[in-house]
């Protein structure tokens, strides 16, 4: 186990039934990284983050999370992980902002507790950390995607997590506002010191907001810095990628955010 890594993954394999989705994966995510993980359809992306999240055992091979195996990892408040809900969120449902962010701590105070003030502090500040404290009083519904996706990064962040994982948190976010989402999660990782893995779709526009790139596509084709990474010709990054693919990269000035 290399110290100073958040995820260490050995020689992992699973399938299901009697397909192989994930094939002798060995791959570590350091401390603070930012890693953007790509990949096709079918690639095993959403499997490697169930693994990840203790939803699905190994079949082979060890994971190992802050240094502890897995199976005897018990720390979970350490992990954040917000899924692809805004693209699918009840848009009636009953509920403000804050009370949505503050529903992210229910673990630590239990169900019934009531919030002190302390705990509203810790829920404007996570709405402060992804701009939406003022918007804290409006109805959920009433938010747009990108809006209603920020919310449920601050409920990840509310219980103060040291790994944040997103499972393609641009769906449902339109175009205009991609890159200052990208931006707001540069700026959590930079100034919070938060370790983030995400899962996304988007290729062409990541390798200058992350610090890492995995790509992967039943084995992992490719793992190391984002910069390594912009240097492939497009027949390295088609054999890093698993299949032939061409490249439109778009840069931006992030304010210090581009890496």
């Amino acid at each position: 186990m290399n110290s100073g890594s958040v995820i260490e993954i050995k020689e992992l394999s699973y399938g299901y039934e009697k397909e192989t989705v994930l094939e002798d994966i060995n791959l570590s995510v350091p401390e603070k990284a930012f890693l953007g993980v790509v990949g096709p359809n079918g690639s095993g992306k959403s499997t490697l983050m169930k693994l990840i999240l203790g939803l699905l055992k190994p079949q082979q091979g060890e994971i190992y999370l802050f240094g502890k195996e897995i199976r005897r990892f018990k720390e979970w408040e350490k992990i954040g992980y917000v899924s692809q809900k805004a693209n699918s969120f009840n848009s009636g449902f009953p509920a403000t902002v804050f009370e949505v962010v503050a529903s992210g701590l229910t673990k630590k105070l239990g169900l019934f507790q009531f919030f002190k003030k302390k705990d509203k502090v810790k829920v404007m500040k996570a709405l402060e950390s992804v701009g939406m404290a003022n918007l804290s009083s409006k109805n959920i519904g009433e938010l747009s995607g990108g809006q209603q996706q920020r919310v449920f990064i601050a409920r990840a962040l509310v219980s103060d997590p040291e790994l944040l994982i997103l499972d393609e948190p641009t769906v449902g976010v339109d175009a205009q506002n991609v890159n200052s989402f990208y931006q707001m999660l540069g700026e959590l990782n930079k100034n919070r010191g938060i370790t983030l893995l995400m899962v996304t779709h988007d290729i062409g526009t990541i390798s200058d907001k992350v610090t890492h790139i995995a790509c992967l596509n039943r084995n992992l084709h490719f793992h190391g810095p984002a910069k390594e990474f912009e240097q492939l010709s497009e027949g390295g990054l088609s054999e890093a990628y698993g299949h032939d693919i061409h490249l439109l990269a778009h840069h931006h000035d992030h304010g210090g955010v581009k890496r």
